[in-house]
């Protein structure tokens, strides 16, 4: 056999064994980015997909609105008042007192209590004072018989005028002796110098006093004085006459009523202020002098303004604000409220109201009670339940 001349054996040698056609990496490329872009895009639409379904959450289960208590603002005319403090003091007060020396023999009063002007109060040691009296009497008696004698000598031209002149002049010294001994007697006797009342004894039975030294205070209490003193710039609203409201603390709740009396027509150097002088009457006695005292005068009326009760205000660092009530349509028709921050500027206040200068508009509704649980933009609904009343004055503990 020929190898050479076979036709089915080619020209390659026989020890050569066929070699198999490698793979392209361009095919593992393929494969692997497929696979990677497969993942991402899986990552890419779950992390879509978990926040679409976050947001449809939190939209479907909104928090329900919070209840709170509203109020209207309104226009109204507020009272033009200045508040002071001051003190009250007595229009008749004083510490009785004896205008000469003396021992005290007799004490003609009890502590405490209401006398009238001219009350006799306080006896001192007087027999030496009387014995003179007695002297002088006897003396005015024997000068006025020698007088009439002597007149009617010299009338008959008996006697000579000097007589009657010195018998004159007699009878003069003992009626002078007469007043001059009745007037240190009075002294001795110490009376009560105006109506009102007495209050703690000082003095007892047996003590020796000295001219000015006090017996006891005699205050009257039926009218008092409210003295206070106001910045030199509020002066100018001041005028004789004006109503004055006075509280104290002692009665809370309860105002007084007053006048102004008095203004010091100068201001003072060192605070700049000026004193005023209201007078009140106190016919139920209860005011005491030395009372501290809270004075609202009483001042011409401003224009209308608008106002909103003093719960609605919040007042921060950063500014006076209030939470303003607005509707707005949902998607389905529906109306809701919810409450935004609004800030403001305020002005006085009055009676548990705030004037609002700026800021918010006549029928605007206001959060009154239950606005620190709230964020601006929240849901809100108006309780039915009324807000509480402002007491007139804060409790006591």
């Amino acid at each position: 056999m020929n190898i050479v001349t076979e036709h089915k054996i080619s020209g390659e040698p026989i020890d050569t064994k066929a070699r198999r056609r490698p793979v392209r990496p361009v095919l593992w490329f393929i494969i692997v980015g497929t696979l990677l872009g497969v993942l991402v895009g899986g990552l890419v639409w779950f992390n879509y997909f978990r926040g679409q379904m976050i947001k449809q959450f939190f939209a479907n289960n909104k928090p329900p609105p919070t209840a709170v208590s509203a109020a209207e603002a309104k226009s109204e005319v507020v009272p033009n008042l200045l508040t002071a403090v001051g003190g009250l003091a007595a229009v008749h007060q004083v510490d009785v007192s004896a205008d000469v020396n003396g021992r005290v023999t007799e004490i003609k009063f009890e502590p405490g209590t209401h006398v009238d002007a001219g009350t006799p109060l306080v006896q001192f040691f007087d027999m030496p004072e009387q014995g003179d009296l007695a002297n002088y009497k006897a003396q005015a008696t024997v000068a006025q018989l020698s007088l009439d004698r002597a007149k009617q000598l010299a009338s008959r031209q008996f006697g000579p005028q000097a007589t009657v002149d010195n018998a004159q002049a007699a009878y003069d010294q003992a009626l002078a002796g007469i007043a001059k001994t009745e007037a240190v007697i009075s002294q001795k006797l110490v009376r009560a110098p105006f109506s009102g009342d007495l209050g703690v004894r000082k003095v007892e039975v047996g003590q020796y006093l000295t001219a000015g030294t006090a017996i006891v205070s005699l205050t009257d209490l039926s009218e008092l004085w409210a003295n206070f003193t106001v910045t030199e710039k509020d002066s100018g609203n001041l005028k004789v006459g004006q109503p004055v409201r006075l509280k104290v603390d002692a009665y809370p709740g309860r105002t007084f009523d007053a006048k102004i009396t008095t203004i010091e027509p100068q201001v003072a150097a060192d605070t700049r202020n000026i004193r005023v002088q209201a007078t009140v009457a106190n016919p139920e006695k209860i005011l005491k002098p030395g009372m501290f005292v809270t004075t609202t005068v009483v001042l011409p009326a401003k224009p209308a303004v608008i106002t909103v009760p003093e719960t609605a205000v919040d007042y921060t660092l950063y500014g006076d604000s209030v939470f303003v009530i607005t509707e707005k349509k949902e998607e389905d028709g529906k109306t809701s409220l919810s409450a935004v921050r609004t800030f403001v500027q305020t002005g006085s206040r009055v009676d548990g109201r705030v004037e609002i200068i700026k800021g918010v508009k006549v029928g605007d509704k206001v959060v009154a009670v239950g606005q620190l649980k709230l964020q601006s933009g929240a849901p809100v609904s108006i309780s039915t339940d009324p807000a509480p009343q402002i007491p007139a004055q804060p409790p006591r503990y």
